[in-house]
């Protein structure tokens, strides 16, 4: 039996040639403390038995939905495929390492930006953000560019993974994996 992380990849190494733009790209379902949800579209980093990885600003408003709500759902929508995968589970914060080698990937610039966003907060004017974002490049021209501190990753552990294909006429077919312990079962749902 197929695992949803198998299934998963496969899927995404087929959207990744027939996407456009963006075949990592996932809406990201979250909820604070009061309950009302809030839908963003971030962008896949990682992915494997050991869960799907995206990175933010820590003082951002997911991020404070999180640390009062700690689970999630994502949507990747492939429409060149006509498919589409949700995913739900439990967040947690990447570790120092991974968050690191993450950021230094990134190019200068985002590394920059990362220093220079107050992500999520009012901003009085565009060029106050432009501005902050020339102060960061005069402070750290000539070296390297380190991880805020405010920045990092989290990883979402599913428990229910449901793949869904489009049928001819809405006769869809959707496949629904779900986790006890670390035990999957697979069943199907109507359209």
């Amino acid at each position: 039996m197929p695992t949803p992380f198998s299934l998963f990849d496969a899927w995404f190494a087929e959207a990744r040639v027939s996407e456009p733009n963006d075949s990592n790209a996932m809406a990201l379902a979250t909820a604070g403390a009061d309950g009302q949800p809030s839908v963003r579209m971030v962008l896949l980093k990682g992915h494997g038995p050991g869960g799907f990885v995206f990175y933010t600003n820590q003082e951002s408003r997911k991020a404070r939905q999180i640390a009062e709500r700690p689970f999630a759902a994502l949507l990747f929508h492939w429409k060149s495929l006509r498919r589409q995968i949700r995913i739900e589970g439990k967040l947690t914060t990447v570790d120092d390492a991974t968050a690191n080698a993450y950021f230094a990937t990134r190019s200068r610039d985002s590394q920059l930006g990362a220093w220079a966003s107050d992500q999520s907060r009012p901003l009085d004017a565009r060029a106050t953000f432009e501005a902050r974002f020339e102060a960061m490049k005069a402070r750290f021209e000539g070296g390297d560019v380190p991880r805020p501190p405010h920045w990092s990753g989290y990883c979402l552990m599913p428990d229910r993974v449901e793949f869904w294909e489009d049928g001819a006429h809405r006769l869809h077919h959707r496949r629904l994996f779900e986790r006890a312990g670390d035990t999957w079962t697979e069943s199907l749902l109507y359209p």
